[in-house]
């Protein structure tokens, strides 16, 4: 017999977060409702990975943290999401244990199934945090990043980057070559 489990209609933030201790599969949380988190491929988990290989050396020293999918930001006391790279350099976050509340940097890597959700709903709560300096949208299938930097009052400012450019990020003072996130990747193109 299968059991089908059933996810509450609506719950509090509190009740979210026991109850997903209780769960196999990550869940995101917004405005009283969940919603389960689709699987990544293997090029959005390598570009994850080469990504925080690159930051984690250079905020080591800066007392900056950085963590990568499994770690959740609160963007308000409705959402909670799951971002691919985040950097909090905030005292309170350094020793946080469930989630990240002040990120410095965001950074996504869109695939497929999730692009519409990075570039819609996530990106529109995404810089509305105080905090937040530079939102980070790294594409898998191709050699390609959008950089959101925050101007003056509400302005962002956008910075996109193809091969053979260095990126920048200013919040954190680093530099690296676009190439750097692609390392081992292989594009559909390739197989």
């Amino acid at each position: 017999m299968i059991t089908i489990l059933q996810q509450p209609q609506k719950m509090t933030i509190e009740e979210y977060l026991e109850w997903e201790l209780r769960q196999d599969v990550r869940y995101e949380y917004v405005n009283g409702e969940v919603f389960a988190m689709n699987g990544s491929t293997i090029p959005h988990n390598d570009v994850v990975l080469n990504f925080y290989r690159a930051l984690y050396p250079h905020l080591r020293s800066r007392s900056c943290r950085v963590n990568v999918s499994d770690v959740k930001v609160q963007v308000s006391s409705k959402s909670l999401y799951y971002p691919d790279v985040i950097v909090s350099c905030d005292s309170q976050d350094l020793n946080a244990r469930k989630f990240i509340q002040k990120p410095k940097l965001i950074a996504e890597v869109l695939s497929p199934g999730t692009s519409a959700k990075d570039r819609g709903e996530k990106f529109i709560n995404y810089l509305k945090m105080p905090s937040l300096q530079e939102y980070i949208l790294i594409d898998s299938e191709e050699i390609s990043v959008e950089r959101y930097c925050r101007g003056e009052g509400r302005m962002w400012l956008y910075y996109p980057y193809t091969a053979g450019d260095m990126v920048t990020l200013s919040s954190i003072e680093f530099e690296f070559p676009i190439e750097l996130l692609y390392q081992g990747v292989v594009f559909e193109t390739e197989e």
